[in-house]
């Protein structure tokens, strides 16, 4: 991997740690009071766009909610990253629910029902 893929890398993993340490604590809006677990980030190649996988807990309305109230805070994130992460811009930051971790459930699930069903 070239050391700008490297870099992309830090990058991400220090945006995802830093929006871990804001959500724990730092955001005040009320829709974002559940837990809200950043997942994975991915940075665009020219550093101008991250994708943030959220996982949310609770029901459909609280994960809309808490991504309303994320995009609400997009602006203030970004502005903490450039502080934080000393970067001279921020990339723009679009939030989106992460499933894989139901998804995973799921399969997990059939596996056990075609387990006890045997053969």
């Amino acid at each position: 991997m070239s050391a700008a893929g490297h870099r992309l890398e830090r990058v991400a993993e220090e945006i995802r740690t830093e929006l871990s340490l804001m959500l724990a604590g730092e955001l005040k809006d009320p829709r974002l009071a559940t837990s809200i677990d950043v997942t994975e980030v991915r940075v665009s190649p020219g550093m101008k766009q991250a994708r943030v996988f959220v996982h949310v807990a609770g029901d459909e309305a609280e994960r809309a909610a808490a991504l309303k109230g994320l995009a609400a805070a997009a602006g203030f994130i970004r502005h903490e990253l450039v502080e934080r992460l000393q970067l001279r811009r921020a990339p723009e930051i679009f939030f989106h629910l992460d499933e894989s971790v139901e998804y995973g459930q799921h399969i997990e699930d059939l596996l056990r029902q075609v387990k006890k069903e045997g053969p």
